[in-house]
């Protein structure tokens, strides 16, 4: 038998009494005992977002919430501009373009954040631009973006702020409503400690005025579909009644921790987890905004990085992520999300020296774990 541990930007592990409550037997959705978990869970939600606004919970991966944004703010026709530093900042463009929206692109360098002064611009050359679509925790690349400084800027024009949150929310700051977010899309399975299967969206007064003007074609993700039913306490569609149970039993734990803590706490693991790839004389993808929910890390010359993944997960039951796209066996990535600690950061550090001394990479056995320690014992 081996003890596994998940170090990967999502899924990320479930706390025991999150797990406990999906083993109880299922209620009925349209019931007065669910509609309390719901409308608890919705207050917790609003906790977390930092949002006074609209949230609605939604049946999908976090991918679904995106595809609710953009088709029910916008028209066949409008503008959008995206900013593309990273796998999921491509994903916005490439729903766009599913809906026959156009799209004006910031290509930012991998591993590197937009500025706002470049959004600025692009907003005074085009001011028929509608939503400006970012992402606040670039996962491909381990990258943060300004939220509140982009905020500040777009709250002057016409055009909505719409930030992809699905890595972040919960384990870094974001304030929805102090910082100018119109609407904000989550997931479950990351900073929410929960499987995979509800995406959340916070919905501003400014957004609603757009949803008011959408003509894109909508159902199952209809922004006026959720708000008629949360009015009422209630879901428009079967929700995913368990995991609805599950999230308002991670949502109380979240409360009783307090966002503060819980932000201080994963800026810890993330400084002990990059001075530990310092400590092994590794170089970080992305030295600068670089997220306390991720690390991405320079695989060494002449270390096959795939195969680093796939040892540490399959020999050694310890879960990293390796690189995406044209990072492919390039960079692996450490997370340090969620229902993470101290311990298990050690363990994943101890782990990924062993394999990379098995590998032929040359360093003195033990300086991750040390420089770590040393991080955590301030």
């Amino acid at each position: 038998m081996r003890k596994n541990y998940l170090l990967t930007p999502g899924p990320t592990p479930i706390p025991p009494q999150v797990a406990e409550v999906m083993s109880r037997p299922i209620i009925h959705h349209r019931t007065p005992q669910f509609q309390a978990i719901l409308k608890e869970a919705v207050v917790g939600l609003k906790y977390v977002f930092q949002t006074s606004e609209d949230v609605f919970i939604l049946t999908s991966s976090g991918t679904g919430a995106m595809e609710a944004a953009v088709i029910n703010l916008l028209s066949p026709g409008d503008t959008t501009l995206v900013v593309q530093g990273g796998k999921f900042g491509e994903r916005w463009t490439e729903l766009c373009k599913a809906y026959g929206i156009n799209t004006e692109v910031i290509d930012v360098e991998w591993g590197k954040a937009v500025s706002p002064q470049e959004i600025e611009k692009r907003l005074k050359a085009n001011p028929k631009i509608k939503a400006v679509l970012i992402t606040l925790c670039e996962t491909s690349t381990g990258v943060t973006v300004d939220v509140e400084a982009i905020g500040k800027i777009v709250k002057v024009t016409d055009a909505v702020l719409v930030v992809d949150a699905i890595s972040g929310l919960g384990a870094i700051d974001l304030k929805t409503d102090a910082w100018n977010v119109d609407v904000c899309v989550s997931g479950s399975q990351k900073g929410l400690m929960l499987p995979p299967g509800l995406a959340f969206i916070s919905v501003s007064k400014k957004a609603w005025d757009k949803v008011a003007e959408s003509k894109c074609p909508k159902y199952y993700f209809s922004f006026k579909a959720a708000k008629k039913a949360a009015d009422s306490t209630d879901t428009p569609f079967t929700p995913a009644i368990t995991l609805v149970i599950a999230l308002n039993e991670a949502l109380k734990m979240m409360r009783q921790d307090g966002l503060e803590n819980i932000f201080l706490r994963h800026k810890k693991m993330a400084d002990a987890t990059r001075a530990a790839m310092k400590g092994l004389g590794l170089e970080l993808f992305a030295p600068t905004a670089a997220s306390d929910v991720v690390t991405s890390v320079k695989v060494p010359q002449g270390i096959d990085g795939e195969k680093l993944v796939k040892t540490m997960r399959d020999t050694y039951g310890v879960t990293i992520a390796g690189g995406q796209a044209e990072l492919k066996g390039k960079v692996f990535r450490f997370a340090h999300m969620g229902f993470i600690e101290e311990f298990d950061i050690i363990a994943g550090i101890s782990c990924l020296e062993k394999v990379l001394a098995q590998m032929g990479y040359k360093f003195s056995l033990g300086a991750g774990v040390k420089a770590a320690e040393e991080v955590f014992n301030v």
